[in-house]
């Protein structure tokens, strides 16, 4: 980074941390005034093992997001993604963690400046999940209104017959963003919702095949490890639900206006480490990682499998540029393939299927399903409707 951009975020980040002191006193002075005490805790989905749980969340003062509808204006959805950005965090809030089935486990963190906070809670004893997912309870302590500030979540524990581990990108891998053309990417980030945003075609049918794998009872872990911010995550898991996309942990990044933020997202310093946090804490686990020639993926995918080979089963690198004949991904792709693992430039999400149906990874009779996703996610919804009413005929 030059050095005129290293000054630029300094000095963006030093006025970030004085607007929000300011904000903070001010935001302290008008709940004293009104007896305002308002607080929300918004967990996010976690993941880990029989002995190990890990959750980030945050606390925020009146969140206020609106639930999306499908017939949302430009305007609401630019309103509703000011107040994402917009957040008013709580710093220093004291948080407990607790689970239902181990009420013997506790645990206390406090909020950092941003208002987030994390738990890495040693199990003993260890958890006996039931399902890949466990529910955990959380509380704010010392607050006025405890009623009010208590919650649930869940964290994902892969169970012991799970036959792989899926890390996938979001941006341009499962949802449509357009992310190396800047305008296009700002109309579907600020413009529209979870009901207007588009999948790849075939993504959910896809992820779904990946998630049953071939097992009768195999529940395989989904992941998906995103430079995208957590100010997004509810539209993201909106998103998810509406479109029946499997569930997963979604590991994303904090917005912050300094040096470290734009050289991760350069660098791909977030992905790169959270993927190799994830291969080591399942050690018996292989993976498959998806994603797109967009941005890095492909590098930080590679390096993956070579520092840890073996592990990474296959790479699907979605072709969103044209990267075809292109000399530096076939490089990559020979790289790969000397630890064992198959990097696949694909076009859709039925070519990488098929591929996955070839080497055991999914059924083959999941095939079907995601061709028709793919038909259906690419037609006009009216052209839908008359189909199954054909079909129904």
């Amino acid at each position: 980074m030059s050095e005129w951009r290293q000054l630029l975020a300094r000095l963006a980040s030093n006025a970030e941390e004085r607007f929000d002191e300011l904000a903070l006193r001010l935001r302290q002075r008008l709940s004293n005034a009104n007896g305002d005490d308002s607080a929300q805790i918004l967990p996010y989905l976690g993941y880990g093992t029989k002995s190990l749980l890990k959750l980030r969340g945050r606390v925020l003062e009146d969140y206020g997001v609106r639930e999306p509808l499908d017939n949302d204006s430009t305007w609401r959805n630019l309103v509703n993604m000011y107040r994402r950005l917009n957040t008013r965090k709580i710093r220093d809030a004291r948080v407990r963690l607790s689970i239902p089935t181990l009420p013997e486990v506790t645990a206390e963190t406090q909020t950092d400046e941003e208002g987030y906070f994390e738990f890495q809670v040693p199990l003993s004893p260890a958890l006996q999940p039931h399902g890949l997912w466990q529910e955990v309870a959380l509380e704010l302590i010392d607050h006025p209104d405890p009623a009010s500030t208590r919650t649930s979540s869940r964290v994902m524990i892969p169970p012991e017959n799970a036959q792989i581990g899926v890390i996938s990108d979001l941006d341009d891998t499962v949802l449509q963003t357009d992310v190396p053309h800047l305008l296009k990417m700002a109309r579907n980030t600020f413009l529209q919702n979870a009901h207007t945003r588009l999948p790849f075609a075939g993504v959910a049918e896809f992820y779904r095949a990946l998630q049953h794998g071939t097992g009768t009872q195999a529940i395989n872990p989904l992941f998906y490890v995103s430079n995208s911010i957590w100010n997004l995550y509810d539209l993201f898991v909106d998103f998810f639900e509406l479109r029946s996309i499997p569930m997963g942990a979604f590991l994303l990044l904090d917005l912050e206006l300094s040096e470290a933020y734009f050289n991760n997202l350069r660098l791909g310093t977030h992905k790169t480490e959270t993927i190799h946090d994830l291969l080591a804490l399942y050690p018996s686990l292989p993976f498959i990682l998806i994603g797109d020639s967009g941005e890095n993926d492909p590098n930080i995918y590679l390096k993956a499998a070579l520092d840890f080979p073996g592990r990474v089963a296959a790479i699907y690198i979605r072709d969103v540029i044209g990267s075809a004949g292109d000399r530096s991904i076939e490089e990559m792709i020979r790289q790969a393939s000397e630890v064992g693992t198959e990097m696949l430039l694909v076009a859709d999400s039925l070519s990488a299927a098929e591929h996955a149906e070839s080497r055991g990874y999914i059924k083959a009779d999941s095939l079907p399903s995601v061709r028709r996703g793919m038909i259906q996610d690419n037609r006009p919804a009216q052209t839908d409707m008359l189909l199954d009413d054909q079909e129904a005929g």
